[in-house]
């Protein structure tokens, strides 16, 4: 009698079952190779499968040796094509194979295996699976009181449980004694066997050395070696359920909700309840008949059967979206935006008007909208977003509603300053809180506060950062700002510096001052407060703007100045100069003063890209305006 198992019947150990009865005694065992490379790879992986497979190999070679059966190894040995389509049936193929070229009885556990084979004429023997590792109930529920969140635990290690209230959560040991190995595979097996074969479980990701499974309204993520440095099991679950009502704002929120579709981020730090809160959200917004439908992945938002929940189609939540706009709900939530691409996918479906509810991890109200910013356009924020909500223990800390408004940023003069302007304001007491616009190409986020003596907070931060930027372009020597007040600055320079940095009829400084909406006051070092003193060089500096808006204009008429073409570069405007290295120059696009610069050692005059100069220079270049250079006088 001729037998030939497949991998099931290996791994069930049905072989040897049958030699032990005396089914098999006598008889012919023909091993495909084939399953003996199967078998290889899943003990590779790690997978008890694998082990178990070769461990009943090991007992048929036992009874080969008694002279019970006659053991053979026949075939070729599967390819790594092969063991990756396995799941397509190459490897059963070979199997099949081997059976019927030698006229064998095929052992298999495998019930489409079973019908192939007899579908093709070859003997075949099935018998029942062996239930392995089925469980009735989750193997670590009998660690969760009432009051845990989480569990967490990992060979070698005690049990560790995070257990308390919203905002009270503490880390505690629920064992005095270390999990050995053989516990924590024990668990794991069970974990994700049950989610497989229970109804109420399902396994969201499986990928090597790693498994997520949702049973029930707990989130477990298995991690076994490599991936991990040993195994390793968290257990996740949410300890409330609240509605709306629970939380501040609750009227003013359902107004908000029912007025109109809106683009809100709920945010917060882990454990905060963001996602209790969002589920609140979603319950509140199912009862008043809109159409809800959830992104998750992993999907455990507690909702009711309304709520279908969808995970990433094909891993990838873009896909999931191309699908729910076809359903056309009238909100999304969105449980967690976190990539690039998820934002993408947020803004995507908000602009689509989708209304939106997307959980953001953030330590602030302001950090979930940053998050946005260089993932969309500035001047979209608004029309995807329209209010933050920042959850801290549970409770509604702060609510932001962002709007847009063409103004001059605040502490700003200069009405040629007005821009857009994203405004962050206080749900509860209507007061702006921040403000978001461009400033010199960049995007800047200024807190704003009442007290007018901070110069160094909000925009007088900015505004020094880009003083300090410009005047270290053209000076050689330590440069220090020092903010006034909102409307005025002191800069120190060396006295070798004070010239260069006024230029030539104050022009220098009189165009930061008409940029920055700012007054400025030139100084050297001996003059500050702090500094070496007493040398009176207040001469030397003086106001910006004090020799006359006209002490350069006929400069213009006397001398002409050579005619030079700059170079743009990826980091610098770069102006070549027939002339001594270390002389003064004033440049100009089309007879109008610019700026006053040094020659540097190669010839040039490189000013930095992004700075006010630059900006000015490069936009007289694209209106084809002559570029001169005028020693300066």
């Amino acid at each position: 009698m001729n037998v030939v198992p497949d991998t099931s019947a290996v791994i069930d150990g049905r072989v040897s079952e049958r030699v032990d009865d005396g089914t098999y005694e006598g008889a012919s065992v023909l091993v495909p190779e084939a399953v003996v490379g199967e078998l290889e790879s899943q003990a590779n992986d790690g997978l008890d499968s694998g082990w178990d497979g070769l461990s009943e190999l090991q007992r048929l070679a036992e009874h080969a040796d008694a002279g019970t059966i006659e053991l053979r190894y026949l075939g070729g040995r599967p390819g790594a094509s092969a063991r990756e389509h396995a799941s397509e049936g190459d490897i059963d193929a070979i199997i099949r194979e081997v059976a019927a070229e030698h006229d064998a009885t095929l052992l298999s556990s495998d019930i489409v295996q079973t019908e192939v084979a007899r579908a093709k004429g070859i003997a075949v023997e099935y018998v029942e699976p062996v239930a392995r590792g089925v469980v009735d109930d989750l193997p670590i529920e009998d660690l969760f009181t009432d009051e845990t969140m989480s569990v967490h635990l990992k060979s070698g290690t005690r049990p560790k449980a995070k257990r308390g209230s919203l905002g009270e959560m503490r880390y505690e040991f629920i064992d005095e004694e270390p999990t050995d190995d053989e516990r924590m595979r024990e668990w794991a097996n069970g974990i994700v066997n049950l989610a497989r074969q229970s109804n109420e479980g399902f396994i969201e990701l499986s990928d090597d050395g790693i498994d997520v499974v949702q049973y029930r309204n707990y989130r477990i993520a298995v991690a076994r070696p490599p991936f991990a440095d040993g195994i390793e099991i968290t257990a996740v679950r949410p300890i409330a359920k609240t509605d709306l009502d629970d939380y501040e704002f609750a009227d003013q929120l359902r107004e908000r909700f029912l007025e109109r579709q809106r683009g809100v981020l709920i945010s917060g730090s882990p454990g905060a309840g963001k996602s209790t809160f969002a589920q609140a959200v979603a319950e509140f917004l199912n009862e008043e008949d809109y159409a809800v439908k959830t992104m998750e992945k992993p999907r455990d938002l507690q909702v009711g059967p309304e709520i279908t929940q969808y995970g990433a189609l094909g891993g990838s939540m873009e896909r999931t979206a191309d699908s729910l706009l076809l359903v056309r709900p009238d909100y999304t939530i969105y449980d967690e935006v976190r990539k690039t691409n998820d934002f993408k996918v947020f803004a995507d479906m908000r602009m689509a008007g989708v209304g939106m509810v997307g959980v953001v991890h953030a330590s602030r109200a302001i950090d979930a909208l940053q998050r946005l910013i260089g993932r969309v356009e500035l001047g979209m924020i608004p029309q995807i977003v329209d209010t933050v909500v920042y959850i801290e223990d549970g409770r509604v800390h702060t609510v932001y509603d962002v709007e847009t408004e063409v103004k001059v940023p605040a502490g700003l003069t200069a009405e040629d300053l007005a821009r857009p302007v994203i405004q962050v304001v206080d749900f509860e007491t209507g007061r702006p809180e921040f403000e978001i616009y461009t400033f010199n190409r960049q995007v800047v986020t200024v807190p704003l506060n009442d007290d007018g003596d901070e110069p160094e907070t909000g925009v007088g931060r900015i505004a020094k950062q880009e003083i300090e930027r410009e005047i270290r372009s053209v000076a050689r020597g330590h440069v220090a700002v020092e903010l006034q007040g909102q409307n005025d600055a002191i800069v120190y320079v060396e006295e070798s510096d004070i010239a260069t940095v006024i230029g030539k009829g104050g022009g220098r400084i009189g165009d930061i001052e008409r940029r920055l909406g700012i007054d400025i006051d030139v100084r050297t070092h001996d003059d500050r407060p702090s500094g070496r003193g007493g040398s009176g060089a207040g001469g030397s500096g003086g106001r910006g703007g004090s020799s006359g808006p006209g002490a350069h204009g006929g400069q213009v008429g006397e001398d002409r100045g050579t005619v030079v073409q700059p170079e743009i570069t990826s980091r610098h405007v770069v102006i070549g100069v027939d002339g001594g290295v270390g002389e003064t120059v004033e440049v100009r696009a089309g007879g109008e003063y610019l700026f006053t610069a040094t020659v540097g050692r190669g010839g040039e005059v490189q000013v930095s890209r992004g700075s006010a100069i630059a900006e000015e220079l490069e936009d007289a270049i694209d209106r084809k305006r002559t570029i001169t250079v005028v020693p300066a006088r």
